[in-house]
């Protein structure tokens, strides 16, 4: 269930509904460094803690020239009432058909409980100002991530 990214491979191109009626697509970002971090499922509490870091650390990214945008199989309703309950500063993208999720690999069978299911498997992706995969975070512990992630993007 879907690709396996390898670093300095092309970024899949993607165009999705993000919250507040917009689209939002990879060639939006072109010139400049983009953090793609996908969730399980908004307003959830690892979810939330790691959409609020991210937001927290938005004018660190962008001095370094990096966008930041989160990613779930959620409606863009349930993204729009996360983004507005928790006052996230991110950019949130629906993907509900899971084709971009499944284009960068992070659909796929999870666990939990003793129950299997398909689901968004926690991953962060830094892609470059040329559009390469730069740095990719699998299974992701949220304590700490969104900083991980900014060090990494002032390495570019």
């Amino acid at each position: 269930m879907g690709a396996e990214m390898a670093l300095g491979a092309k970024a899949p191109d993607f165009k999705l509904a993000a919250d507040g009626g917009g689209k939002v697509s990879l060639a939006d970002f072109r010139g400049r460094n983009l953090v793609l971090f996908f969730y399980p499922r908004a307003d959830t509490p690892g979810c939330t803690h790691e959409a609020i870091d991210f937001s927290k650390l938005r004018a660190a990214f962008a001095r370094t020239d990096t966008d930041v945008v989160g990613v779930s199989a959620d409606p863009v309703k349930a993204q729009n009432a996360f983004k507005t309950k928790h006052a996230l500063t991110v950019p949130l993208a629906s993907d509900e058909t899971h084709g971009m999720l499944e284009a960068y690999g992070v659909w796929g069978k999870k666990s939990m409980y003793g129950r299997t299911f398909l689901g968004v498997k926690r991953t962060t992706y830094l892609i470059d100002a040329k559009g390469r995969i730069a740095h990719i975070w699998n299974n992701v512990k949220v304590d700490g991530h969104a900083e991980d992630v900014l060090a990494a993007a002032k390495a570019l």
